[in-house]
Protein backbone atom coordinates (compact mmCIF):
# COMPACT_ATOMS: atom_id res chain seq x y z
CA UNK A 1 0.00 0.00 0.00
CA UNK A 2 1.60 3.02 -1.09
CA UNK A 3 2.11 6.24 1.61
CA UNK A 4 -0.28 8.19 -0.34
CA UNK A 5 -3.18 5.96 0.01
CA UNK A 6 -2.04 4.85 3.47
CA UNK A 7 -2.52 8.85 4.53
CA UNK A 8 -5.87 9.10 2.42
CA UNK A 9 -7.79 6.43 4.60
CA UNK A 10 -5.93 7.75 7.59
CA UNK A 11 -8.19 11.04 6.57
CA UNK A 12 -10.98 9.04 5.80
CA UNK A 13 -11.24 7.62 8.95
CA UNK A 14 -10.49 10.70 10.58
CA UNK A 15 -13.48 12.93 9.27
CA UNK A 16 -15.76 9.74 10.48
CA UNK A 17 -14.65 9.83 13.70
CA UNK A 18 -14.88 13.76 13.62
CA UNK A 19 -18.26 13.08 11.78
CA UNK A 20 -19.62 10.39 14.69
CA UNK A 21 -18.46 12.74 17.15
CA UNK A 22 -20.44 15.83 15.84
CA UNK A 23 -24.05 13.56 16.54
CA UNK A 24 -23.24 13.68 20.20
CA UNK A 25 -22.40 16.73 22.82
CA UNK A 26 -22.13 16.12 26.46
CA UNK A 27 -24.55 18.95 26.72
CA UNK A 28 -27.02 21.80 24.32
CA UNK A 29 -25.66 23.57 21.72
CA UNK A 30 -26.04 27.69 21.98
CA UNK A 31 -28.25 28.70 19.31
CA UNK A 32 -29.62 32.33 18.45
CA UNK A 33 -33.34 33.52 18.43
CA UNK A 34 -34.79 34.94 15.31
CA UNK A 35 -33.91 38.00 14.41
CA UNK A 36 -36.19 40.73 16.60
CA UNK A 37 -36.54 43.74 17.34
CA UNK A 38 -37.77 45.38 20.70
CA UNK A 39 -38.74 49.10 21.62
CA UNK A 40 -36.55 50.88 24.13
CA UNK A 41 -38.34 53.41 27.05
CA UNK A 42 -36.48 56.62 27.26
CA UNK A 43 -38.84 59.14 28.26
CA UNK A 44 -42.57 60.20 30.04
CA UNK A 45 -44.01 60.03 26.34
CA UNK A 46 -43.11 56.82 25.90
CA UNK A 47 -44.73 55.71 29.10
CA UNK A 48 -48.15 57.71 27.67
CA UNK A 49 -47.63 55.59 23.96
CA UNK A 50 -47.50 51.98 25.83
CA UNK A 51 -50.46 53.24 27.51
CA UNK A 52 -51.99 53.96 24.42
CA UNK A 53 -51.18 50.45 23.59
CA UNK A 54 -52.30 48.34 26.29
CA UNK A 55 -55.33 50.09 26.02
CA UNK A 56 -56.11 49.27 22.51
CA UNK A 57 -55.32 46.04 23.12
CA UNK A 58 -57.26 45.43 26.34
CA UNK A 59 -60.11 46.74 24.75
CA UNK A 60 -59.93 44.34 22.06
CA UNK A 61 -59.44 41.47 23.83
CA UNK A 62 -62.69 42.56 26.01
CA UNK A 63 -64.69 42.72 23.22
CA UNK A 64 -63.83 39.49 22.20
CA UNK A 65 -65.09 38.03 25.23
CA UNK A 66 -68.29 39.64 24.79
CA UNK A 67 -67.90 42.72 27.08
CA UNK A 68 -69.38 45.59 25.92
CA UNK A 69 -67.71 49.08 25.38
CA UNK A 70 -69.88 50.30 28.31
CA UNK A 71 -69.08 47.72 30.63
CA UNK A 72 -67.38 49.91 33.52
CA UNK A 73 -63.95 49.71 34.22
CA UNK A 74 -61.63 50.67 37.19
CA UNK A 75 -57.99 51.12 37.02
CA UNK A 76 -56.57 50.01 40.84
CA UNK A 77 -53.71 51.88 42.01
CA UNK A 78 -50.64 49.34 42.52
CA UNK A 79 -49.12 48.73 46.15
CA UNK A 80 -45.85 50.61 46.83
CA UNK A 81 -46.09 52.74 43.30
CA UNK A 82 -42.76 53.75 41.57
CA UNK A 83 -42.29 56.83 39.52
CA UNK A 84 -43.39 55.23 36.43
CA UNK A 85 -46.04 53.32 38.49
CA UNK A 86 -48.02 56.53 39.26
CA UNK A 87 -47.52 58.19 35.89
CA UNK A 88 -48.44 54.97 33.97
CA UNK A 89 -51.95 54.92 36.18
CA UNK A 90 -52.84 58.57 35.19
CA UNK A 91 -52.23 57.80 31.42
CA UNK A 92 -53.97 54.35 31.49
CA UNK A 93 -57.15 56.47 33.24
CA UNK A 94 -56.63 58.84 30.88
CA UNK A 95 -56.92 56.93 27.80
CA UNK A 96 -59.71 54.89 28.60
CA UNK A 97 -61.89 57.81 29.27
CA UNK A 98 -60.88 59.75 26.47
CA UNK A 99 -61.90 56.78 24.38
CA UNK A 100 -65.02 56.71 25.62
CA UNK A 101 -64.31 53.78 28.37
CA UNK A 102 -66.87 54.33 31.68
CA UNK A 103 -64.02 54.24 34.08
CA UNK A 104 -65.17 54.23 37.99
CA UNK A 105 -63.21 56.14 41.33
CA UNK A 106 -64.45 53.05 42.85
CA UNK A 107 -63.72 49.13 42.45
CA UNK A 108 -68.09 48.28 42.84
CA UNK A 109 -69.14 45.98 40.23
CA UNK A 110 -66.56 47.00 37.84
CA UNK A 111 -64.02 44.86 35.73
CA UNK A 112 -60.43 45.70 37.59
CA UNK A 113 -57.55 47.05 35.26
CA UNK A 114 -54.27 46.26 37.44
CA UNK A 115 -50.74 46.32 36.07
CA UNK A 116 -47.06 44.93 37.60
CA UNK A 117 -43.99 45.65 36.34
CA UNK A 118 -40.14 43.57 36.98
CA UNK A 119 -36.97 44.73 36.33
CA UNK A 120 -34.72 42.18 34.71
CA UNK A 121 -31.06 43.35 35.06
CA UNK A 122 -28.59 41.36 32.44
CA UNK A 123 -24.71 41.18 33.77
CA UNK A 124 -23.69 39.80 30.45
CA UNK A 125 -22.77 42.34 27.48
CA UNK A 126 -25.00 43.62 25.00
CA UNK A 127 -23.88 43.13 21.26
CA UNK A 128 -24.96 47.08 19.94
CA UNK A 129 -24.99 46.05 16.31
CA UNK A 130 -26.80 42.92 14.37
CA UNK A 131 -27.64 43.17 10.68
CA UNK A 132 -30.64 44.83 10.16
CA UNK A 133 -33.03 44.70 7.12
CA UNK A 134 -30.82 46.89 5.08
CA UNK A 135 -27.80 44.72 5.33
CA UNK A 136 -30.00 41.51 5.03
CA UNK A 137 -31.06 43.29 1.57
CA UNK A 138 -28.03 43.99 -0.01
CA UNK A 139 -26.43 40.83 1.00
CA UNK A 140 -29.53 39.24 -0.77
CA UNK A 141 -28.70 40.84 -4.19
CA UNK A 142 -24.54 40.42 -3.45
CA UNK A 143 -25.51 36.32 -3.27
CA UNK A 144 -27.90 36.49 -6.73
CA UNK A 145 -25.48 38.89 -8.75
CA UNK A 146 -22.36 36.66 -7.66
CA UNK A 147 -24.57 33.36 -8.90
CA UNK A 148 -25.15 35.22 -12.41
CA UNK A 149 -21.32 36.13 -12.73
CA UNK A 150 -19.36 34.28 -10.84
CA UNK A 151 -17.48 36.82 -9.08
CA UNK A 152 -18.86 39.99 -6.83
CA UNK A 153 -18.60 43.47 -7.90
CA UNK A 154 -16.86 45.82 -5.98
CA UNK A 155 -19.55 48.57 -6.32
CA UNK A 156 -21.71 45.63 -4.85
CA UNK A 157 -19.53 45.58 -1.36
CA UNK A 158 -18.96 49.33 -1.11
CA UNK A 159 -22.88 49.26 -1.25
CA UNK A 160 -23.14 46.12 1.54
CA UNK A 161 -20.71 48.55 3.18
CA UNK A 162 -23.04 51.37 3.37
CA UNK A 163 -26.24 49.29 4.04
CA UNK A 164 -24.05 47.95 7.14
CA UNK A 165 -23.51 51.77 8.17
CA UNK A 166 -27.58 52.38 7.76
CA UNK A 167 -27.92 49.76 10.11
CA UNK A 168 -25.69 50.52 12.56
CA UNK A 169 -26.77 54.75 12.53
CA UNK A 170 -30.64 53.55 13.23
CA UNK A 171 -29.36 50.94 15.92
CA UNK A 172 -27.01 54.24 17.23
CA UNK A 173 -30.45 56.09 16.96
CA UNK A 174 -32.29 54.44 20.00
CA UNK A 175 -29.12 53.94 21.89
CA UNK A 176 -28.51 50.43 21.32
CA UNK A 177 -29.58 47.44 23.18
CA UNK A 178 -29.42 48.10 26.94
CA UNK A 179 -28.61 45.67 30.33
CA UNK A 180 -31.54 46.61 31.81
CA UNK A 181 -35.21 45.35 30.72
CA UNK A 182 -39.07 46.26 31.96
CA UNK A 183 -41.62 43.18 31.89
CA UNK A 184 -45.03 45.26 32.09
CA UNK A 185 -47.89 42.83 32.37
CA UNK A 186 -51.74 44.59 32.35
CA UNK A 187 -54.29 42.28 33.76
CA UNK A 188 -58.35 42.51 33.71
CA UNK A 189 -60.56 40.58 35.81
CA UNK A 190 -63.27 40.12 38.01
CA UNK A 191 -63.98 37.40 40.99
CA UNK A 192 -60.63 36.14 41.02
CA UNK A 193 -60.80 34.99 37.42
CA UNK A 194 -59.08 36.47 34.49
CA UNK A 195 -60.38 38.44 31.51
CA UNK A 196 -57.79 39.91 29.89
CA UNK A 197 -53.80 39.60 30.19
CA UNK A 198 -51.24 41.54 28.39
CA UNK A 199 -47.58 41.26 29.03
CA UNK A 200 -44.29 43.06 26.94
CA UNK A 201 -40.50 43.36 27.16
CA UNK A 202 -39.10 47.22 26.77
CA UNK A 203 -35.49 48.08 27.08
CA UNK A 204 -34.75 50.68 29.54
CA UNK A 205 -31.50 52.76 29.49
CA UNK A 206 -29.58 51.71 32.81
CA UNK A 207 -29.60 55.09 34.63
CA UNK A 208 -33.57 55.21 34.19
CA UNK A 209 -33.53 51.93 36.08
CA UNK A 210 -34.86 53.97 39.49
CA UNK A 211 -37.75 55.31 38.07
CA UNK A 212 -39.43 51.78 37.49
CA UNK A 213 -37.85 50.44 41.23
CA UNK A 214 -40.77 50.45 44.38
CA UNK A 215 -39.24 52.40 47.03
CA UNK A 216 -38.97 50.45 49.69
CA UNK A 217 -36.93 47.94 47.12
CA UNK A 218 -35.04 51.15 45.82
CA UNK A 219 -34.19 51.96 50.06
CA UNK A 220 -33.37 48.20 50.44
CA UNK A 221 -30.76 48.59 47.28
CA UNK A 222 -29.09 51.87 48.37
CA UNK A 223 -28.70 50.41 51.95
CA UNK A 224 -27.09 47.43 51.10
CA UNK A 225 -24.74 49.11 48.76
CA UNK A 226 -23.90 51.55 51.69
CA UNK A 227 -23.79 48.72 53.83
CA UNK A 228 -20.76 47.11 51.37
Amino acid sequence: MSLIRTLGLCAAAAAALALAGCGSAPIPLAKNFELTSQHKVRSAGHWELLSRDVVAQTRNTLERAGYGADTPLHVAFPPNPSAFDLAFRDFLITELVQGGAPVQRDPGSALEVSYHTQLVRHNSDRPHFIPGQYTMIAAGLMAAYGLRHEHIDAQLLGALGLTVAADYAASMSSGGPTNTELILTTTVSRGGQYVARKTDVYYLENADAPLFLRPQHYRAVNLKVVSQ
